[in-house]
């Protein structure tokens, strides 16, 4: 399938698994669940943010520290949800969430494993099954921003930087 675009309307059956934080011992983690974002979505402007890997170097120092830093500045903006999706299964992004000391459901660290919506509706990065590095913007089940990085090392058009200008 061609990724979505602006104006597209978020597909139904979409699920991640995850496993939310609930304390902040990295070395502890609940069971993963599926998390229906179809369900939890309905409704909400929702900021989806893709990286190839958890722990990973340009995910690690670029892409996500600046979405925890500025998370007020996306609630300002009216956005109710942040949530990053990687190939990772949903330990380990549990895991990368509490590392980063990501709180609750501040930031919601979703696997992308069980619909493959990277590679359904995203973008792949072409590097197996990892994810591409790419951010949309899903407001009451509509796309109004979706933009993927032409070189999948850098952070530009997926930063949450870009993305709070657009909101």
């Amino acid at each position: 399938m061609a990724p979505l675009q602006v104006g597209d309307s978020f597909p139904a059956g979409v699920k991640f698994e995850w496993a939310p934080i609930t304390d902040s011992d990295p070395t502890a983690c609940g069971r993963p669940q599926e998390y229906d974002a179809n369900k939890e979505w309905a409704g909400k402007k929702v900021v989806l943010f893709s990286v190839p890997g958890a722990f990973t170097p340009g995910c690690q120092a670029h892409h996500l520290p600046p979405y925890i830093e500025k998370i007020k500045e996306f609630r300002n903006k009216g956005v109710d949800i942040i949530a990053v999706i990687a190939s990772n299964d949903a330990w380990v992004m549990n895991a990368w969430g509490k590392v980063n000391g990501v709180k609750g459901d501040d930031i919601l660290f979703l696997s992308d494993t069980k619909t493959f919506f990277s590679k359904n509706y995203g973008w792949p990065a072409g590097m197996g099954d990892r994810n591409g590095r790419w951010a949309m913007v899903i407001d009451n089940g509509k796309i109004t921003y979706a933009e993927n990085e032409k070189n999948a090392s850098q952070v530009t058009v997926s930063g949450a930087d870009s993305v709070l200008a657009k909101l």
